[in-house]
């Protein structure tokens, strides 16, 4: 045997000695199977190369399927970027989770069952389970998409004198000799909860629907040490974008460049990676959704977003500043003695400069827009502060720690802060759902009156009904984001904030024709919040709707002060019409 294969091969990287050239790779394949034909002695110092070495063992056997060329099946003979890719994969299961984020047509999944398929094969007691958004794509009959359709295929294209005594059943594939089993499943709620696994791969994870994902990967858990999240991109609305910016999690990154028929002729606009083949392939695509989702591996931009992503940056570029000052609200229980604080670190950020007393400019009317968590921590409670005249942002207020009720009094009082030429203080918008309640029964409690109120269904929109504060749906959702787009890029509503423009770039259409922000239990807010729910944006929104808002507002008649001109000018029109009279 060892003269055949001109060397001695038992070495710690017997991989090393397979040549990669296509014809060479076949010839040197022909030579083995021949070899080992008829000689049991050769058979097992294969078999132990395979063991000791999956890479010798996937060059010099393993078949893949591709029907796009002329000869469908052809050997798997790999890339260098896909032996590093083998290696991490095998050397995460038993240690640790790995996300492998792709751009399409890389080989990934054949990759993750093959690792998978080399244990099952020369290890003993493995225990491994493969999931998918639904059953045909575990395991279906003549669907290459399949993931069993693909361990079949490779047994099928291996020696005879390799395979173990082993059992195939629908969703389960066991070897009799060393006890190792692949399961299958499709996600649900419950998958491998109270199992024990060796690994679990999770293919085409981003795929999952939104909930389906977040619970499998609660399920999964406690299930293994190594859960393999396998996916393209598709949008950040999901629990494989979660895992994928953890940077607790290992991660595995195969981007199309790495692969060298895609990258011949490799070059860059500015930091974008492009080549024939891409610019080729970015014509085929149907949007620009598509090539971030098929090619780039760009979460962001492999969605449906509500806001124009390039209009946006362009905003950003020519409106974002730092605030001009920071500060919060100072004010005892009565909220009869209200004042502004200036701080460095102080939560409310203000694009206006407050006079020498901390007072705002009273030739001005404001309008306060607010989005209310429960004051838990998970999310922001925000307010935005908008100038009625200028159409301008000036004040932004995030915080995820103050309950319902604390907000209500804080918002009054930046609202009795902000209090215009005739002493009113500013109108107050808010989302009523859920904390809201519990928000507007503070606010009419502590007396204040500039309140936005919602129209009631059928009634004209030139009457106000008596219902207090914004109700999200389907429907008002798009109506209110509509009006705020419309208004941030005719630029007739400026907004310098830039953690909320950040927000609305992650504010996308959802399957059923809805809107929502995509949220990510990775990201942390600035503000401390553990999630970014969109708070900011939905601010911005409310108060970007209720600038022009008047309501059953009316405008105090001007004080006629004694001595004024107009003062004068009174008596003399009243003496003339007594005169006329008599």
């Amino acid at each position: 045997m060892s003269d055949l294969l001109l060397g001695n091969w038992l070495v710690d990287k017997p991989n090393k000695i397979v040549p990669k050239d296509l014809i060479t790779n076949i010839d040197f394949r022909k030579r083995i199977i021949r070899a080992c034909s008829s000689d049991v002695d050769a058979q097992n110092d294969i078999r132990a190369l395979c063991r000791n070495d999956i890479l010798f063992w996937w060059n010099t056997f393993l078949f893949t399927y591709d029907p796009r060329l002329s000869a469908s099946v052809v050997p798997m003979v790999t890339y260098g970027f896909q032996d590093d890719a083998i290696s991490q994969i095998n050397d995460s299961i038993g240690v640790s989770d790995l996300v492998i984020s792709k751009s399409r047509d890389m080989g990934a999944s054949w990759m993750l069952v093959g690792v998978f398929l080399w244990r099952w094969m020369f290890k003993d007691g493995q225990s491994f389970l493969l999931v998918s958004r639904n059953e045909d794509y575990v395991d279906k009959a003549g669907n290459p998409k399949s993931l069993y359709w693909k361990i079949d295929f490779i047994m099928k294209h291996l020696p005879g004198w390799m395979l173990p005594d082993f059992s195939r059943t629908k969703l389960r594939l066991s070897n009799h000799a060393n006890g190792s089993t692949i399961d299958g499943e499709s996600t649900t709620g419950d998958v491998a909860r109270g199992d024990r696994r060796t690994a679990i791969g999770l293919d085409e994870f981003a795929a999952f629907d939104t909930d389906a994902g977040y619970r499998a990967l609660a399920a999964t858990r406690d299930a293994t040490n190594s859960r393999i999240f396998n996916s393209t991109p598709n949008g950040t609305n999901n629990a494989f974008h979660s895992v994928a910016q953890n940077e607790d999690i290992p991660q595995l990154r195969l981007h199309w460049n790495l692969h060298p028929t895609k990258a011949k002729g490799l070059y860059y606009e500015g930091d974008k990676a492009r080549s024939p083949w891409y610019d080729k392939e970015v014509k085929r695509c149907g949007s620009p959704v598509e090539v971030a989702q098929e090619l780039d591996i760009s979460f962001g931009a492999s969605q449906q977003v509500f806001f124009d992503i390039n209009l946006l940056a362009k905003y950003q570029s020519k409106f974002v500043r730092a605030p001009y000052v920071r500060g919060d609200m100072e004010f005892d229980g009565s909220m009869a003695d209200i004042k502004f604080t200036e701080q460095p670190r102080g939560r409310l950020k203000m694009w206006a400069h407050p006079d020498a007393l901390g007072d705002m400019p009273s030739d001005r009317s404001y309008a306060i827009g607010v989005d209310i968590a429960t004051g838990t921590g998970s999310s922001n409670s925000c307010l935005s502060i908008a100038d009625r005249k200028t159409r301008e942002k000036v004040g932004e207020f995030a915080t995820p720690n103050m309950r319902p009720d604390q907000l209500a009094k804080y918002s009054v009082a930046v609202a009795r802060w902000l209090k215009d030429s005739y002493g009113r203080p500013a109108l107050i918008c808010w989302e009523a759902a859920g904390p809201g309640r519990i928000y507007g029964d503070v606010i009419v409690e502590l007396g204040h009156r500039e309140i936005w109120y919602r129209h009631k269904e059928g009634v004209s929109v030139k009457k106000t009904g008596d219902m207090m504060g914004w109700i999200p749906t389907r429907e008002t959702k798009l109506t209110l984001f509509g009006n705020y787009r419309r208004q941030l890029f005719s630029e007739s509503f400026i907004n310098r904030s830039r953690d909320a423009l950040n927000e609305c770039s992650e504010i996308a259409y959802m399957p059923n024709g809805g809107i929502e922000h995509t949220r990510s239990i990775s990201t942390r807010d600035s503000s401390g919040a553990r999630l970014n729910h969109g708070d900011r944006a939905t601010a911005d929104a409310l108060v970007c709707m209720a600038i022009g808002y008047e309501g059953n507002r009316s405008t105090p008649k001007p004080q006629v002060v004694p001595g004024s001109m107009i003062y004068r000018r009174k008596r003399q029109q009243e003496a003339k019409r007594k005169a006329t009279k008599w």
